[in-house]
């Protein structure tokens, strides 16, 4: 395993130039090969909450922020960051609810994602992260939006890989929610009580891949864990009710993209029927500059296209960002 991944490694430093940028650790593919970045398992205590987050490499360059989606955490990043973290800083928290950190009950925590974006604001001031490079997936869009709204001057660029900001990413898959979100009854809660099931979480990683056989397993054992502990359910029911808070500021985030013009990478799994392909092209009305690549993938396409995404990456944030 461990040769697997350094080969992985060697291959994607390869393919990037080695001209030495003044931000970022020089580009030295038998450097990497020798020394796989190590990742550093860390959390601290945010508004009475233990928030835990990954962090690798060297703590003065580029900071790239990851944002994982539901129903995961930042265990959805654990191959992409030995493959960045030669260059660059990488942080990814788990939210509240999610992965290793609290999960409060959610009648003593506000489960929405303007507190779950302020939980990530706060680590970033923790951790001394005043600039940074957002990945924003799923339910990491609008939080990472969300932040970008309130430190617009921090953004030095965006890669979004299905997750949404625009109304014609909100397909059939989202019908119930909205009901819910239309009147919150207990009826309409508990229909979308499938959502958090062993079923559903295996058909997000596996629905729309080319080989199934190239995700693990692991991936939905490991959430489904998580997600079956007492409580968690209503987390995660608060919070799919509270997604249609992100719908109004949509153009907020469309103005933020049109103002700022963050350089944009878009990385995006065409086959994922919760945030399908028709989401993603219409990014390129506000920014018009992005960078679209639409895979053969689902919903987690990083499980699937690592070897495709990870260079991609590394590319765009070393033109864009070391330069």
């Amino acid at each position: 395993m461990k040769n697997h991944l350094v080969s992985a490694i060697a291959l994607v430093m390869a393919i990037t130039p080695v001209a030495a940028e003044a931000r970022c650790v020089p580009n030295n593919a038998v450097i990497a090969a020798k020394a796989v970045p190590v990742i550093q398992y860390k959390s601290t205590t945010i508004d009475g909450v233990k928030v835990f987050y990954r962090e690798a490499g060297p703590t003065d360059a580029p900071v790239l922020l990851l944002l994982h989606g539901f129903p995961t955490s930042s265990h959805m990043f654990r191959n992409l960051i030995p493959l960045l973290a030669d260059r660059y800083r990488v942080i990814a928290p788990d939210y509240p609810g999610y992965g290793q950190s609290d999960a409060p009950d959610h009648t003593k925590f506000d489960y929405t994602f303007a507190n779950l974006t302020n939980i990530v604001d706060k680590l970033t001031e923790k951790v001394a992260a005043d600039r940074y490079s957002m990945y924003v997936m799923d339910y990491g869009a609008p939080i990472g939006y969300r932040l970008a709204l309130k430190h617009p001057e921090r953004v030095e660029s965006l890669i979004v890989q299905n997750g949404n900001a625009y109304t014609e990413g909100l397909a059939a898959f989202w019908d119930p929610i909205k009901a819910y979100w239309a009147e919150k009854t207990p009826e309409r809660r508990e229909a979308l009580a499938g959502l958090v099931t062993l079923e559903t979480t295996k058909f997000q990683y596996t629905d729309g891949m080319g080989d199934v056989a190239h995700i693990s397993p692991d991936n939905w054992v490991v959430d489904q864990a998580l997600l079956d502990r007492p409580g968690n359910k209503d987390i995660q029911l608060d919070l799919l009710g509270d997604y249609g808070s992100n719908v109004p500021l949509y153009p907020q985030f469309q103005a933020f993209f049109r103002d700022r013009q963050p350089p944009t990478l878009i990385v995006w799994g065409k086959n994922d029927k919760i945030f399908p392909e028709s989401g993603a092209h219409p990014y390129l009305r506000d920014l018009p500059k992005a960078e679209m690549h639409i895979l053969d993938s689902g919903h987690f396409a990083l499980e699937d296209k690592l070897d495709v995404m990870a260079p991609l990456i590394r590319d765009f944030l070393d033109r864009k960002v070391c330069n």
